[in-house]
């Protein structure tokens, strides 16, 4: 597994290295915007609460939001609630390229840190606002990943009728968080054209409406409304989870009339592929009912490592049923370089070493990896106060008043 810190020349070949951003964010979106800047090369400064962000202290599903999202930055701890804190707070803004958010609605214009403020300081300044809603009738709700679920359609998709169920991942904070990445690179390119910066947003809400589009478009199209997925007419006739021997699933999928004709030959089904009622794959969709009872009991005596086997040989598509924490031994995620180390900073394991999950992309054949642990609690704060020109008894001075940790 690769180790935790690049070397200086790597870290200098990233794209946004050179590009320093300060963020104001906690929980999952702000944070995945900042993670995928940094791990792109930018110096990402964390500015936390002198007690802490909150999210290092979530248990259950929250633990693992803090070390997956905050690699690759650096943390400063200031009390905004303090005229010095936020005096500290312009100052450092004042070196920044780009300024993240994702806090309610009047928070960051509470404290006088809002774009209208900070743009009349540098025109060349960009802002990203993380929100629930863009501006409008909704603006003024609390959201959060679930609710936008339910009220945007995607819980009504996952879930079967009558039963809406929020998808299994926090997938509106963490799209949320790279279309607000995507906004801040797109207004860097425009910032080299025009010399000025600009207020980038993005929300929960319409990031899930977009997720869904899909379906609102097959209805624009087909007039008919889309079934939620465990009721819908699939596209394919056999693309389903099977349980198998012993009780294993595993899913499999023939998606084309080329694969039918391999899947028969593979499983002995001959009568099957000759028969006139299944020649191409509308003709099976509209067979299912009988169709796939047949084939579940034809492949219920095979176990998934068998099935699975067959498929692959036949490349034809397939996947075992698996749990987030089997992926640490995927041997193809070990093998390509898609996880790292990274030392815990927080919780019962801190201090400890993990594997963590890298960016799914590469760069020149190379994954974006971790410079950076997970910072602790102001691990930071001296050497960022340091190259602002605070003098050492300063320093400590605004640690004994607690504006600073």
């Amino acid at each position: 597994m690769p180790e935790a810190h690049a070397s200086a020349e790597q870290a200098k070949s990233l794209p946004y290295a050179g590009v320093r951003v300060v963020e104001f964010t906690h929980m999952v979106m702000g944070p995945t915007c900042g993670m995928l800047l940094a791990d792109l090369g930018a110096e990402v400064i964390k500015v936390e609460p002198i007690t802490g962000d909150n999210t290092r202290k979530l248990l259950g599903s929250g633990a693992g939001f803090f070390p997956m999202f905050n690699r690759n930055k650096k943390s400063i701890a200031l009390d905004l609630q303090t005229p010095e804190g936020r005096a500290l707070a312009l100052k450092l803004i004042a070196t920044a390229d780009i300024v993240s958010e994702n806090f309610k609605p009047g928070t960051m214009k509470k404290l006088g840190l809002d774009y209208a403020s900070l743009s009349q300081l540098n025109e060349r300044l960009i802002y990203v606002s993380h929100k629930g809603f863009l501006p409008g009738p909704y603006d003024h709700r609390t959201a959060l990943d679930e609710v936008v679920q339910m009220m945007g359609g995607l819980a009504y998709m996952t879930g079967r009728a009558g039963d809406p169920l929020r998808a299994g991942s926090s997938v509106n904070d963490i799209m949320g968080g790279m279309f607000g990445a995507i906004g801040a690179m797109a207004a860097l390119a425009a910032r080299e054209k025009t010399g000025k910066g600009q207020e980038v947003q993005a929300a929960l809400f319409e990031n899930n409406v977009f997720l869904v589009a899909q379906h609102m478009m097959q209805f624009a199209v087909t007039g008919q409304p889309a079934a939620p997925m465990p009721s819908r007419i699939s596209a394919w006739a056999i693309y389903d989870v099977f349980t198998v021997k012993d009780g294993e699933q595993i899913f499999l999928a023939v998606v084309s009339d080329t694969q039918w004709v391999i899947f028969c030959e593979a499983f002995g089904l001959q009568e099957l592929r000759a028969d006139p009622r299944l020649l191409t794959n509308n003709d099976r969709v509209l067979a299912r009912e009988w169709l796939v009872p047949l084939l579940r009991s034809h492949l219920a005596e095979h176990s998934a490592a068998e099935l699975g086997a067959v498929f692959e040989k036949h490349a034809l598509p397939f996947a075992p049923i698996t749990r987030p924490q089997d992926l640490f031994d995927d041997p193809h995620l070990k093998a390509t370089g898609g996880l790292a180390s990274i030392t815990l900073t927080d919780g019962a394991r801190a201090g400890q070493t993990s594997a963590t999950v890298l960016l799914p992309l590469t760069l020149d054949g190379k994954r974006p990896g971790v410079r950076l642990n997970p910072p602790r609690l102001g691990e930071h704060t001296r050497e960022l106060l340091q190259e602002l020109g605070y003098a050492e008894d300063a320093i400590q001075a605004l640690q004994a008043s607690r504006v600073t940790r």
